[in-house]
């Protein structure tokens, strides 16, 4: 029985037959040759309002937070989960919790430095075909159906980003997390890039091909910061937090 395929979406657990053939979010981004999305899709919208107003309530209260991201598939022998486990323990001692997507890899190092620390430790879960589950380092855990669900939770209560070398996710919450500050949707934010021999390739690419040809403004650059070590991963979060924003200081 424990080596039976478990799966997890929202409040449900199936096994064996019972687990469905397609995600929650497959399902609902699927293309449609007839007419049903008229009457299912509409009745989707209620699943998702329920999704954020309990999301809304397990996190209302939480205090200043800063999002980590990074590689699920980091072991802990690897330098940067030593790195992460150290920032989220520096994170629990400045007052912060420490907000990840609730999985293993750099996720799990960072929560597991909070949690060691004493802070509040919180993940933040999706329903995938794989990576099911929560990281044991999980104070306060939430599971969504839908990223985009999921996605606000990672903004809308915290005061920053640390990005740890990652896959797509990573860049996925990255890139989005750069377009709000730099559309001003959020202002204040500090993004915190980990990692300077990882994060090079990518910083040299905007700089010379995107910058480069007029795609993106030089200032632009100006919206992360990179770093190799948590002191100064904290430098750029405590500095943040020390400058008075515009419309107040607290979250969103």
């Amino acid at each position: 029985m424990s080596d039976e395929q478990v799966y997890r979406t929202g409040p449900l657990i199936f096994r064996g037959s019972q687990v469905p053939s397609q995600t929650t979010d497959q399902a609902f981004l699927a293309e449609t040759t007839d007419s049903t999305w008229r009457h299912s899709d509409p009745w989707r919208v209620m699943r998702i309002q329920a999704e954020l107003v309990a999301a809304f309530d397990a996190l209302d209260g939480v205090g200043p937070a800063i999002s980590v991201f990074g590689s699920a598939r980091t072991s802990p022998e690897d330098r940067w989960y030593q790195t992460a486990r150290d920032l989220g323990g520096r994170l629990a001692a400045a007052g912060y919790a420490v907000i990840t997507g609730g999985g293993p890899g750099i996720m799990a190092a960072a929560n597991r430095g909070a949690h060691e620390a004493g802070g509040l430790s919180i993940g933040l879960g999706i329903e995938l075909p794989a990576e099911q589950g929560m990281n044991p380092w999980v104070d306060l855990g939430v599971d969504f159906r839908y990223f985009f669900a999921r996605k606000v939770m990672f903004v809308k209560y915290a005061s920053g980003f640390v990005a740890f070398p990652g896959g797509l996710g990573t860049l996925d919450e990255l890139f989005e997390s750069m377009t709000l500050v730099q559309t001003a949707k959020i202002e204040g934010f500090p993004i915190v890039l980990v990692g300077s021999d990882y994060w090079s390739g990518l910083t040299n690419w905007l700089n010379d091909s995107v910058v480069g040809r007029g795609a993106m403004a030089a200032r632009d650059l100006g919206l992360f910061s990179v770093v190799d070590s948590p002191d100064e991963a904290m430098a750029v979060i405590e500095a943040a937090a020390a400058t008075p924003r515009r419309g107040g200081m607290g979250r969103r």
